[in-house]
């Protein structure tokens, strides 16, 4: 939302500024609807030629993801390392073997269940459930575990980045296809060059909205739009990273507090709990 905010502040003061530098807002407004439609179809007909229909899909989800933010908040990683941890310790006192109720049907687990904001997040279970299965299945080496794990973190994310990568694309072709417009509206000028001069300072003031409406809507929408969606995804990584940390510290041989509390050091700042709030939310921790 302040992505929005954030732009109605940048229109008032671009409009606000030319007109109390005395321009004149009937060139641009009437200009205006027919550059937009040949600015942005152009540039949603290049989105879509260099895209799939999943990519388009996964790119529309991107327009609300950054105008919601990230979606893990700090309860969320408080349940997170509350539920790592009890899988961990029920592994290193039961072990691997114990955890199989959990890991082959979480969506009758208890632990999972205590936690409905994990359990309703499918990709985030099957990523808990997969490594732990591998775990049970004596794929037990902590650098094989978190070699594979990474890799696979890296390709999310790397997912999660085409409706950033493609913004940034449509943000970079905008001040041309403005310029595009802008020579459209040169070449109707021409045809009526024997027109009286105040007619056509207003057909060439036409034309340059073009140009304007490129470079506004690429540096002033598309760019920040891609530079914030961008950060969204760099955020909610660190979710799964939590999930990569305390798992290969519990593989090297740690107790259980302290691959949480490894856990723990990669959330976030804005959202990571005090060693004392985790410690608290542990031992109220009571799981059928």
């Amino acid at each position: 939302m302040t992505s929005l905010a954030g732009f109605g502040f940048l229109l008032a003061c671009v409009f606000g500024g030319y007109i109390a530098a005395g321009g004149k807002l009937d060139i641009i407004l009437k200009a205006l609807p027919f550059e937009f439609a040949i600015i942005g179809g152009a540039a949603i007909g290049t989105l879509v030629m260099a895209n799939s229909i999943a990519d388009l899909k996964h790119v529309g989800g991107g327009f609300g993801k950054l105008l919601k933010g990230a979606k893990y908040r700090r309860q969320d990683y408080m349940d997170l390392l509350s539920l790592l941890y009890y899988l961990v310790r029920l592994a290193q006192t039961k072990g691997p073997m114990a955890l199989e109720p959990h890991i082959e049907k979480p969506e009758e687990s208890a632990a999972f269940n205590k936690f409905p904001r994990i359990a309703a997040d499918h990709h985030v279970v099957h990523l808990i459930c997969d490594y732990l299965r591998m775990v049970g299945m004596n794929a037990d080496d902590p650098h094989q575990i978190e070699d594979v794990m990474a890799r696979e973190l890296k390709k999310i994310k790397e997912e999660e980045m085409h409706p950033s990568h493609a913004m940034q694309s449509m943000a970079d072709a905008l001040p041309a296809l403005g310029i595009v417009a802008a020579v459209m509206g040169v070449i109707k000028t021409m045809g009526s060059i024997d027109e009286p001069p105040a007619v056509l300072g207003k057909m060439i003031g036409g034309a340059l909205v073009g140009t304007f409406l490129g470079v506004l809507l690429a540096y002033g929408l598309m760019g920040p739009f891609a530079a914030r969606l961008k950060g969204v995804v760099d955020e909610e990584s660190k979710y799964f990273e939590v999930i990569r940390a305390v798992l290969v510290a519990h593989l090297h041989g740690n107790a259980p507090q302290v691959a949480v509390e490894t856990g723990r050091k990669m959330v976030p700042s804005g959202h990571m709990p005090s060693f004392q709030e985790l410690e608290q939310s542990l031992q109220e921790l009571q799981i059928a």
